[in-house]
Parts: C-alpha cells; structure tokens; sequence
C-alpha cells in the first residue's frame, strides 16, 4: 500500500503523518509533498527518513492508494482531481469539496458508512462539526434533534502554524500576522471571513455540515464561533434540544455507552473536561451534561476535543482504515 500526504510540512500534515505509523498503517511508500519552500526537506518517521517533494504535477505517480490533503481548499480543488485520475482515493482535510452532493463527509463514529460510497474523493469535516457530531449523534438516535445551538472555544492551532506563532506574537507584544486582532489574553469572536447574513465561514461550516453529517438537512442550528487565547484543543457549549422527552441521566446514560466519547462529568468533585485533558488524544471528551429548564426536553454539555487529531488528522486516518478494512 502507498500513500502520500499533501500539505506534509503543516502541523496537521505531520499528525496525518504520526497516525499513520502510529495505527500501524505500514506504507511501502509513503510520498511526502508542500510547496516549494520545503522542496527537499527531510521528514523523519519510525526511524526512517522522508524527503518532501515540491508539488506539481509532474511529481504525481500513479501507484498512490491513499491521498491525504491538507493544504487548503485552493490547493486541493487543484490537485485532488489529479491524484483521483491516477489512481489515489483521497482524504481532503479542506472545506473544498465537503457539501457535494456525491462526495461523503465522514465522521466514523457517526456516518462511516458514507464512506463507500465515493467518487474517488471523501471529505474530512470541519474539527468543530466532528465533535459537535460525535456528541449529538447518539443523542439524536435516541431522541431525535429539533434544535442545536453551538457556541465553540477554539485554539489557536486550529489557524496552523501562523495562529500559533500570532499567539507567542502577541506574548511578546508584536502585532497579529494571521488573525484579525490579537489573540494573546484575548477572546476574537471571528473565525474566517464574514458572509453577508452576519455568520462567519467556520460557522456556516459547522451549520451546514452538521445537518449532512446526522442527514438532518431541516435541523434548527445556529453557530457562533470564537478563538480563544489556548494552544491545542477546542471546547464548544452545546444546547441540544429533543422531539422526545430527554433528561440529564438518559443523556449521560447514552454518552457514557457513545462510541469514541469519554464521559468526565463529576461537577462536584471538579471532573469536567478541559482541553489539558484532551491534548494528545483522540477521543471527544464530554462533561457537565445538564438539563435546560429553559424548554421541555433540552440538556447543556461541554464538549471538548484535540482538533490537531480527532478534529483532523485521527479522523482522517481513521477513514482510510474503515475503507481497508471494509474492502
């Protein structure tokens, strides 16, 4: 099996990477590709070195099996086409292609069945709609979603390596290079461009993709999106109201028992989850599950996630071994 990861030198793209050996994927080759910059870079991993090539056209076999993208939309609107014609299924890690039709966006504790039914593309979601979604999946299943509010808390990893180094900017009293305002100590409740209806890209990203995720393509959903002054992992505040009756206990009884959640929900003894608790892991992390009074059968949770591995390159991964698996 051959495989190649296109945005390598990115901090997604060296997770994508890690999770490859890590899930014990054993590539015969592996094919390492960025822009020009990094033409010749030596990558090393599992005791062997890598050397990244620059990404054109001309440097694109067609023995690849697995494609990976993450280098952004523009590049694999490009690109992906490219590597589908020769011969590679591709993971893209971008917005480009997640709401076509005939492309599935999958989260596999949720829709991995979705999977197989490919044009040669499939779409990783956005890192905040995978674990919003692994949240609500359960719970939809068991009492049916009338209404979702999201309001995320989103690292600064999420913007890449420039989000991480406009946080150190900002520490050392220099102005922000990527995102719009300083993040340092602060809260920016704008992620992305803003559309004309007021909403900002990422969260028309989580309204929109959550309804094809569940398949719920009439869910009431609204979204507010802001990065927050962390390194690593995103925490969102999720109002899920129900059509059936729903309480604190049966939510947590059906969270406990979810496929990929770890329930830390002990208020009064302070166990609820925070993103030290997530950093480095795969899971969606789930505390201070709560009944809404405010209407009849709604609950409040915290939901917490590493968006560098469950919110990208873990779920990524994770697709092309449900496809290995299932062939």
């Amino acid at each position: 099996m051959n495989l190649a990861v296109i945005g390598a030198t990115g901090l997604v793209g060296r997770k994508i990477t890690e999770q490859i050996f890590k899930r014990g994927l054993k590539p015969d080759k592996l094919y390492l590709y960025a822009s020009e910059r990094s033409d010749g870079k030596i990558l090393r991993y599992n005791g062997n070195e890598y050397v990244v090539k620059k990404l054109a056209e001309g440097n694109i076999p067609h023995d690849i099996d697995f494609a990976f993208f993450s280098a952004g939309s523009e590049i694999s609107k490009i690109f992906a086409p490219i590597f589908r014609s020769r011969g590679a299924l591709v993971i893209d890690n971008s917005s480009a292609f997640r709401l076509f039709c005939n492309v599935p966006l999958v989260v596999p504790e949720v829709n991995g069945e979705t999977a197989f039914f490919h044009n040669g593309i499939i779409a990783n979601p956005n890192c905040s709609t995978i674990q919003a979604c692994v949240a609500l999946s359960p719970l939809d299943k068991a009492f049916g979603l009338k209404r979702v509010i999201v309001s995320t808390y989103q690292a600064v990893s999420g913007a890449g390596q420039r989000g991480t180094n406009d946080f150190y900017r900002g520490k050392n009293g220099l102005p922000p290079e990527k995102f719009p305002k300083n993040i340092y100590l602060d809260c920016v409740p704008q992620i992305d461009c803003f559309a004309e209806n007021g909403y900002t890209k990422e969260e028309l990203k989580i309204i929109n993709e959550t309804r094809k995720i569940l398949s719920l393509k009439k869910l009431k959903i609204t979204a507010t999106a802001v990065r927050v002054p962390v390194l690593n992992c995103h925490a969102e505040s999720v109002n899920a109201e129900f059509f059936k009756p729903c309480d604190e206990q049966k939510a947590k009884k059906i969270l406990s028992a979810a496929r990929g959640v770890v329930l830390l929900d002990d208020p009064e003894k302070g166990v609820y989850p925070t993103a030290s608790d997530a950093d480095g892991k795969e899971q969606v992390f789930i505390g201070r599950v709560r009944q809404d009074f405010s209407v009849e059968s709604a609950i409040n949770m915290w939901v917490v996630a590493d968006n560098l591995l469950k919110g990208a390159a873990a779920n990524a991964v994770s697709i092309a071994e449900l496809l290995i698996k299932g062939r």
